[in-house]
């Protein structure tokens, strides 16, 4: 007990401590609930799923929803789960390499209304997707890229979120550094990898993550350009199997526990190379 301290104030701080660790506890309870709900509704068979009072638990279990979904007629879900790795890993390069740029641009450079653009860039955020739907299906017929990944990946590729964050990042690079590197010969493209993207790591870090797991559950804009069960992505194959008439909801749950598991690993392994990352940008100048 340190000094000055006595008996009450311990105890009070204490039972502030446990006060927030049972919130906090709480709170992971909550959060886990329906996950844990969708792991045990893959393994309980269709009667139990919709037996009321509902039970986390099956009563016995099951293997025939992950057995309908390898082998369901209506989807190629293994095909599908490879579509949404292709896309979302050629999306997230390609924002990285646009945001990089941009965000390097807008830090570095001084042109002809440079604050007015960026003004403009950010009023882009406020625009739901919805508005450019129309315009840009037609863009997509028009260049024949119905039922094609281009036509999925490249209107994904100019974030105006991942250009604004990686500007922040990309402020904090000394200009010091960058005349020095200028006096010393070195040219624009080489400084900008030298120099802004590893100083800016920890930003395209959490920008990749970000637009990897908004890339990998996208529904609307697959299901717009994709048509073919081959080429489609696993969030539009899962939809496929909602019918008229009859919908199979373990075989969904199955399909969704599936991809949620490579996600989790990913972010797991990496979490402390994201957050150790978090702190690259913070140079002093």
């Amino acid at each position: 007990m340190s000094e000055g301290s006595t008996p009450h104030a311990t105890l009070a701080i204490r039972l502030r401590r446990l006060a927030v660790y049972v919130t906090l506890l709480a709170a992971v309870a909550l959060t886990l609930l329906p996950y844990v709900y969708l792991v045990t509704g893959t393994v309980k068979s269709p009667g139990e799923i919709f037996r009321l009072p509902v039970r986390l638990f099956p009563s016995a279990i099951t293997t025939e929803h992950y057995s309908k979904l390898f082998a369901s007629e209506l989807i190629p879900f293994a095909r599908q789960v490879g579509n949404s790795v292709v896309i979302a890993t050629l999306t997230t390069l390609l924002v990285l390499a646009v945001s990089a740029s941009v965000g390097w641009g807008f830090a570095k450079y001084e042109f002809p209304l440079r604050n007015t653009l960026f003004v403009v860039l950010l009023a882009t955020l406020t625009l739901p997707l919805q508005v450019a739907l129309v315009p840009l299906f037609q863009m997509m017929v028009s260049l024949n890229w119905l039922d094609t990944f281009q036509g999925v990946v490249l209107p994904s590729g100019a974030s105006a979120f991942g250009a604004f964050f990686i500007r922040q990042a990309m402020l904090a690079v000394p200009d010091d550094m960058v005349q020095a590197a200028r006096i010393d010969g070195a040219s624009e493209f080489r400084i900008f990898l030298t120099m802004g993207v590893p100083l800016a790591k920890g930003a395209l870090s959490v920008l990749a993550v970000l637009t990897f797991l908004g890339s990998w559950n996208d529904f609307l804009w697959p299901s717009i350009v994709l048509r073919s069960a081959e080429r489609q992505t696993y969030p539009v194959g899962l939809a496929n199997l909602v019918g008229f008439y009859n919908t199979e909801y373990g075989t969904i749950l199955a399909g969704s526990f599936l991809v949620t598991v490579p996600i989790i690993i990913v972010f797991v392994a990496g979490r402390k190379h994201i957050l150790d990352n978090l702190m690259i940008g913070s140079v002093k100048s």
